[in-house]
């Protein structure tokens, strides 16, 4: 299976965090899966570091590659296609990165990792 986490799912799994679900979990840690962070995630987590929202993240935010790397997970860049279908999108989902994601697990058929519900209205497989 071909993973994509979604921005909280990669914090808390760098963090250990008990968020995280079992399902989650099991499916992350799963050798036979393949494990993606988009760069949508890379610009929301530097982003929302650079005004205050995650201050947590510091220590990870200036070498996001490597900790990726260390995590035995792989880069996600965005495509044209993917600008265009998550810029796309119908529906109510207003958050640019989350839209991104949408668009990237629709055009790349991945599997997202998110608690986020509203992502099923987009067809998307999801995992929680």
């Amino acid at each position: 299976m071909r993973l994509l986490l979604d921005t909280h799912a990669f914090l808390w799994w760098l963090a250990g965090d008990q968020g995280l679900s079992p399902a989650a979990r099991k499916v992350i840690t799963d050798k036979g899966n393949d494990v993606l962070v988009s760069a949508a995630s890379a610009w929301e987590i530097a982003t929302k570091h650079r005004l205050g929202k995650l201050p947590g993240v510091a220590a990870i935010v200036d070498d996001l590659e490597t900790v990726i790397a260390e995590q035995s997970f792989a880069e996600l860049p965005i495509s044209i296609r993917h600008g265009r279908v998550g810029g796309s999108l119908p529906g109510p989902q207003r958050d640019p990165f989350d839209r991104m994601l949408i668009a990237q697990a629709l055009v790349d058929n991945l599997v997202l990792v998110s608690n986020e519900r509203g992502f099923d209205a987009y067809g998307v497989a999801r995992v929680w």
